[in-house]
């Protein structure tokens, strides 16, 4: 890799330990991946998780003077103060760990957004911006769905990325690796948010390599939602961090930009039948349930209200547990969502 000035110096402990240990694992992740140069970021998201790896990491940068150049929001943890009210007592282990990741990462300066889809609110790039996301459903979103530039980052990557504020330039940042190479023809209607769910799952079983998926065949524009949890499927059950809609997402308003001029390197076709296939597999058979939780990733405004109107004057017979933000729970309660929901029975649960 070709360092500027100013980036030699801060991997040799100019600007601080925590910079320079930061871009000693972005030059080697550079190096790995071919990467001949850092480029600055504009916005970071962090996958945190609450669990000993990610304490032990940010602590570590805590420790050697670690602050964030780019304050990153972070992915749920856990609101110990409602489980314990409302739920079940919470561990003092666990209480420990979680209370002493969030504020690890307040020091180190991070947004404690604690909510998996920041793309939807909070932290949300324009059309080309360079950032570093972690989180399987905000690579895909924000690739695909508003053209950002980010790789698959890990929430340690991430970190590293919002305390240098740089990134090795490889992989979804170079323009060539933005082109689909595969071509999915979609040969049934898409009926609704869960379609998108099945067809995301459904796609690395057909093909299981990371290469850019262009996909045709699908007419309508899908919801918010829609495109949150097919990427999101894409991105947990196969290693896709970017995918095209041709006539939809905005770097293929046809095949031929889609593609950059080239043949596709393989054709997939998915039908109703490998939609149904899928459900079949995940799903099991009907029966008695403990509980139901929604919200991974986390819920938006609408789904609480489809639920809410369900809901509206009914009793749940097990526990619900409906995950979602800060932000979308007050809303919730704006709109007389949280009371239908918590008169059934049911509770909305932030940060978690």
């Amino acid at each position: 890799m070709i360092l500027t000035e100013e980036q030699q110096g801060m991997l040799n402990g100019e600007q601080g330990e925590a910079v320079s240990y930061s871009m000693r694992i972005q030059t080697g992740l550079g190096r790995v991946f071919g990467a001949k140069r850092m480029v600055p970021i504009t916005r970071a998201h962090v996958a945190l998780s609450s669990q000993d790896a990610d304490l032990w990491f940010v602590e570590k940068l805590l420790g050697l003077g670690g602050k964030c150049k780019i304050p990153p929001t972070v992915n749920p943890s856990v609101d110990l103060c409602y489980l314990n009210r409302h739920l079940a007592e919470i561990p003092d282990e666990g209480k420990q760990i979680v209370s002493a990741t969030n504020a690890a990462y307040r020091k180190i300066g991070a947004i404690l957004t604690f909510n998996c889809t920041p793309y939807l609110q909070q932290n949300v790039p324009a059309f080309g911006e360079v950032i570093s996301f972690s989180e399987s459903s905000a690579t895909p979103y924000v690739n695909s769905v508003i053209g950002a530039r980010s790789n698959r980052e890990s929430s340690q990557s991430a970190l590293c990325a919002a305390i240098t504020g740089l990134v090795p330039e490889y992989g979804f940042l170079l323009e060539e690796n933005r082109k689909a190479e595969i071509l999915v023809e979609v040969r049934t209607p898409l009926e609704g948010d869960f379609d998108y769910q099945l067809l995301g799952w459904c796609y690395p079983l057909k093909y299981p390599g990371p290469e850019v998926p262009a996909f045709v065949g699908i007419e309508e524009r899908p919801t918010p939602e829609g495109f949150m949890n097919f990427g999101a499927q894409l991105n947990t059950s196969g290693s896709v961090g970017m995918y095209h809609i041709v006539g939809i997402t905005p770097e293929a308003p046809d095949i031929e930009i889609a593609f950059g001029g080239k043949k596709p390197k393989m054709k997939v076709e998915i039908t109703r039948s490998d939609l149904d296939d899928v459900r079949k597999k995940i799903c099991g058979e009907p029966g008695k349930i403990d509980f139901a939780m929604f919200g991974c990733p986390h819920l938006s405004i609408r789904q609480v209200e489809d639920i809410a109107r369900v809901t509206e004057g009914k009793k749940f017979a097990v526990d619900v547990w409906i995950l979602t933000s800060s932000l979308t729970k007050e809303l919730a309660g704006r709109m007389g969502y949280l009371d239908v929901i918590n008169r059934a029975g049911g509770h909305i649960i932030c940060d978690t």
